[in-house]
């Protein structure tokens, strides 16, 4: 018998997913801001969104070739 309802994970697994993406939309908005408005690039901000595509699409290409 399992502790947690399967309704329970479901909305635990799609709410961590809506705020990870809330998240990088967020940070790549005040990227941008930075770059275009006070015309400095920053690195940190920068490497937020691109991690997060990176892994995003390595993991799209491992569970299509795993699946």
């Amino acid at each position: 018998m399992s502790f947690f309802d399967e309704r329970f994970l479901m909305h635990r697994l799609r709410s961590t997913s809506i705020a990870g993406v809330v998240a990088c939309v967020l940070a790549t908005l005040l990227w941008f801001y930075q770059y275009v408005f006070q015309h400095h690039w920053r690195w940190d901000l920068f490497a937020i969104p691109a991690t997060m595509g990176v892994i995003k699409q390595s993991l799209m290409l491992w569970y299509r070739y795993k699946d």
